[in-house]
């Protein structure tokens, strides 16, 4: 529904139910869901476990109603008079034309301011590093002393007094008185961190406390035990208030229980489990021990079925020498004769070599011995040539070599002559 919707059709007669329904779609679809504050009166509990009640002021008043699925989540009774802050849905009740609120949540004036105290302090430990997980600490798998600290009256102290008792009774613990609600209590919570530390006595320290308004838990959300808390030597385990109430505490420890019941059982290992566990290891080693000692009484009847008597044990020794003397002599014999297979072959492939080589031998020689006459000067010579050679013996192949007067050697092929140089010419 829009707001230009009736001023379109300003002409039109409404019905009642179509004017209501369109004054409840411009209420919801332009009122966003805020918070109010005002007194409780005219309070009605309805059989279908609805609320129906008015909020107040000295000025007005608005109809509101609270259904069952959400006020079952209120930890505090409602009663008229209370002043009270509520998240709430501005709508028209269309049967009646009733404007109203549909409350979301409720809770005690006042508390918004600490809720901003709270994020404010969350939000700055937050990026200070209090809260990262990698400066929280592992806890002891098995504790030899544990230390609370609470107020001696608290009925969270006998809650966890009674299940360290039932889970693992033979670990000391030791208290460190505190209170644990009201003025200065928050300074005192520090205080006792830091004793503890001090006298360095116990492994492990649950800081608890029983459920209650957020008032009643806001020792855990000032910033003086958060700084306790991360300064601590000894791991903590918070166990504040109920599973849905959280702390600044939760945040730092280095683990946040549910409640305090949850963290006794967190620090303390529960001595039935590990009884459970010996024992089952117990068998686990029994069965173990059985099965190896089995396995073993086998062994010893597959070995004692593969026992000899020396004798036979002998007899089958010798038989076996005499196996591998038959079989070497076999195995010598046939080398022997293979060698002498070799030794033939080999004779006979060098004596047709050799023949081979002599034939190509001979052939060579009678060429080398045609190539040599074919080139004995004395056959050249002989054809009518003649040899000239100087007076150093050189030849002489040349005719600009020579000087007149110069005397010559000249060789034929019966005989030699002395003779001079009169008279040279270029052929």
């Amino acid at each position: 529904m829009h707001l230009n919707f009736f001023s379109e059709e300003n002409n039109r007669v409404f019905r009642v139910a179509e004017l209501n329904f369109a004054i409840k779609q411009l209420l919801e679809s332009n009122v966003p869901l805020l918070w109010v504050r005002g007194e409780i009166s005219n309070l009605v509990k309805a059989a279908s476990g609805h609320f129906y009640f008015s909020l107040k002021d000295d000025q007005a008043q608005v109809r509101c109603v609270m259904f069952r699925h959400k006020n079952q989540l209120l930890r505090e009774p409602v009663a008229n008079g209370q002043q009270v802050e509520v998240l709430a849905v501005a709508t028209l009740y269309e049967q009646r034309g009733d404007f109203q609120l549909t409350v979301e949540q409720m809770r005690p004036a006042g508390l918004g301011i600490l809720y901003e105290r709270f994020e404010r302090l969350k939000q700055l430990l937050e990026s200070q590093g209090l809260f990262a997980a990698g400066r929280k600490r592992l806890l002891p798998a098995f504790p030899a002393n544990i230390g609370i600290i609470t107020s001696p009256q608290a009925a969270a102290l006998r809650d966890v007094l009674t299940t360290l008792r039932l889970r693992l009774p033979s670990v000391p613990v030791v208290l460190y008185p505190t209170p644990v609600q009201g003025a200065g209590s928050a300074e005192k919570i520090a205080a006792a961190i830091a004793v503890a530390n001090r006298r360095a006595e116990c492994d492990v320290l649950i800081l608890c406390r029983g459920g209650g308004s957020i008032e009643d838990l806001w020792a855990f959300n000032e910033e003086v035990v958060a700084r306790a808390i991360a300064a601590s030597e000894i791991p903590i385990v918070s166990g504040v208030g109920h599973e849905t109430d959280f702390t600044i505490a939760d945040f730092v420890a280095d683990e946040r229980a549910p409640t305090p019941t949850a963290a006794a059982q967190r620090v303390a290992p529960d001595r039935h489990a590990l009884l459970r566990g010996l024992q089952d290891q117990a068998q686990h080693l029994q069965r173990a021990q059985r099965n190896r000692l089995q396995i073993a009484m086998q062994v010893v009847d597959y070995l004692q079925r593969r026992l000899v008597h020396p004798a036979q044990q002998l007899q089958r020794q010798t038989q076996q020498l005499n196996q591998l003397q038959q079989r070497m002599q076999r195995a010598f014999a046939y080398r022997q004769q293979h060698q002498h297979w070799q030794w033939q072959s080999l004779v006979q492939r060098l004596v047709k070599a050799k023949r081979t080589a002599q034939a190509q031998r001979l052939v060579r020689v009678d060429n080398a011995e045609q190539h040599l006459i074919l080139l004995d000067p004395k056959k050249v010579l002989a054809r009518g040539y003649s040899m000239v050679q100087d007076a150093n013996g050189g030849v002489v192949s040349d005719a600009g070599q020579l000087v007149i007067g110069a005397e010559l050697r000249i060789t034929f092929a019966k005989g030699w002559a002395r003779t001079e140089v009169k008279e040279r010419g270029e052929s």
